[in-house]
């Protein structure tokens, strides 16, 4: 657990974030398949029948091994993609092993909206059951730090207020873990936070 006494929220992402990078590939494959086998045994992502998740960038703890799960199961797998000339929120767009790809402006990898046979393919959020998103810190009570982008705060603050909503489920290795975290007024409460060794409720 990392000590986050006196330490800015850009410097906490820093640590936080080289400290991800610094795992080698088999810690990284083994952190990867104990989440998986966390998030398999959650009822909600039993249930689910679309679910986003993300391709893992910058040492994010990895979930593509549950791709061929939820193929067996016949849920459908989406990827976020950047909006184009939106105030940083996201598109989700259908994702299989045939899904053209292109590079976004950060360097990530998503499927390419300007095919015209994407639109048929994209959901809006509220019409997605489970979200996993990706997290670079979070706290025992729930509190998480994203990258800093606000992405998904904004793309998901329609749950504020909407329901039913996305189960959203924040995902990171266990050493991401801070003692303590402010909540933001504009973060998006997390249903769960699961890592390669735990799941925590957070209440919401």
């Amino acid at each position: 657990m990392i000590d986050s006494t006196g330490l800015t929220r850009r410097q906490l992402r820093q640590i936080l974030r080289q400290h991800r990078r610094s795992l080698s590939s088999s810690d990284q494959r083994d952190a990867s398949l104990a989440l998986c086998r966390h998030l398999r045994n959650l009822p909600a992502v039993q249930r689910a029948r679309r679910v986003a998740l993300y391709l893992p960038n910058d040492g994010e703890i990895d979930p593509r091994p549950l791709l061929n799960w939820f193929s067996r199961r016949g849920t459908r797998v989406y990827l976020p993609v950047l909006r184009p000339l939106s105030d940083n929120r996201l598109w989700f767009v259908r994702y299989d092993d045939a899904t053209p790809m292109s590079v976004n402006r950060f360097n990530i990898s998503e499927p390419h909206t300007r095919l015209n046979a994407h639109r048929a393919r994209r959901l809006p959020p509220w019409g997605l059951d489970v979200v996993l998103m990706p997290l670079v810190g979070f706290d025992r009570k729930g509190n998480r730090l994203g990258m800093g982008g606000g992405f998904y705060d904004r793309t998901f603050a329609f749950t504020r207020r909407q329901r039913p909503a996305p189960h959203l489920i924040g995902l990171a290795h266990a050493g991401q873990e801070v003692d303590q975290l402010p909540n933001q007024p504009w973060d998006v409460p997390l249903n769960a936070i699961v890592t390669d060794r735990s799941v925590l409720d957070t209440g919401q």
